[in-house]
């Protein structure tokens, strides 16, 4: 089990490292398989920064997490994706529905399961 649960948080963290790659070499093509558009050099300096931040530093400690099978090193990655599912769902409710809106709250939940289901199943692990 620890290491399916292992391989499934290796696996998110290359699809978020592909992900924060991808928003720093061109972040205008990234932006726009999220429905953005960059308003000149300003926005594509925040989607370059902040997209790239937020997936590479998800990508990072759930590899090292994955790694040593550690469930406090998986905490950063999971708020920064309970943080974005939560936005998506007050924006579900505030603003109402959109073209595939339910595939990037998917992929939020999926990653917040999986990562809550790690720390509680490898707590208390320091190696």
């Amino acid at each position: 089990m620890n290491f399916v649960l292992a391989a499934l948080i290796a696996l998110g963290a290359l699809l978020d490292l592909v992900l924060g790659v991808s928003f720093f070499v061109d972040p205008a093509l990234a932006g726009a398989d999220f429905g953005l558009t960059a308003s000149g050099a300003m926005g594509l300096s925040a989607m370059r920064g902040d997209f790239t931040a937020f997936f590479l530093v998800a990508a990072f400690f759930m590899a090292w997490g994955a790694w040593k099978r550690r469930g406090d090193v998986l905490l950063p990655a999971l708020l920064l994706f309970a943080t974005a599912f939560s936005g998506r769902l007050v924006n579900l409710f505030a603003v109402g529905t959109y073209e595939g809106w339910w595939m990037p709250m998917l992929v939020e939940a999926v990653h917040v399961f999986v990562l809550t289901f790690a720390m509680l199943r490898w707590r208390g692990r320091t190696a």
